[in-house]
């Protein structure tokens, strides 16, 4: 008692308190507990400044996706945790870079949304959602994809994972897991497509891209076979 009495009182990390708790996901059947995995940026991440001059090439290919799809008219969301570094990199209009997601979505499913990479929005509704994997593992981009249709199966968004060359018959192997193919909504390899670094590269540099609409990616995206 006298511990408890002469203990030191803390302040809360709110931040720590939340990785505690877990959310409830209701199933036809009976209503399971599920977490939500949070990114964190490595050491190194911590010190990306506006000013640095080697830029992660993820990064890079996160600012040429925000770019596309800004130009092409569309709100951009980018998580936080790579938000100043990607609008330095991108150096566009900071207005079009949104700082809520507009979504009517249950919390557990705003918490998975927040850390895609990459999303397009019109309105309140979510046109392309794009995972960028460059070091990371492949299989963490795909996994929160997954994470997605499971909560949502009703969603209908265009999927993508961003990756070098070299990495493409690995996402097309990751798709085509046991795991991903029994979704409610369908075989991932259905819902979620491979766009190259290149191909990424390559329509940031149409000159046209205002008067082109988001199908235009469709052109480029590869589906697993």
């Amino acid at each position: 008692m006298a511990q408890v009495g002469e203990g030191e009182i803390y302040e809360l990390d709110m931040q720590e308190y939340e990785k505690l708790i877990t959310h409830k996901v209701r199933r036809a059947d009976k209503t399971v507990s599920v977490s939500i995995p949070e990114d964190h940026p490595a050491e190194n991440d911590k010190a990306v400044t506006p000013v640095q001059i080697d830029v992660r090439e993820s990064i890079k290919l996160q600012a040429l996706l925000a770019k596309i799809g800004a130009q092409m008219g569309m709100k951009i969301w980018i998580p936080r945790n790579d938000r100043v570094a990607v609008v330095a990199e991108w150096q566009g209009d900071p207005k079009q870079v949104l700082e809520v997601l507009p979504l009517n979505y249950d919390q557990t499913t705003i918490k998975t949304i927040e850390q895609i990479d990459i999303l397009w929005l019109k309105g309140r509704s979510i046109i392309r959602a794009f995972e960028v994997e460059h070091t990371t593992s492949i299989y963490s981009g795909i996994l929160r994809m997954a994470d997605l249709l499971a909560l949502q199966p009703n969603m209908d968004i265009k999927l993508h994972i961003v990756a070098p060359a070299e990495r493409r018959e690995k996402v097309f192997q990751e798709l085509r897991r046991p795991v991903f193919s029994l979704l409610e909504k369908g075989p991932l390899s259905e819902s979620c497509t491979y766009l190259s670094y290149e191909s990424v590269i390559e329509l940031s540099k149409e000159k046209h891209l205002p008067h082109l609409s988001d199908g235009v990616l469709d052109e480029y995206a590869e589906q697993a076979e």
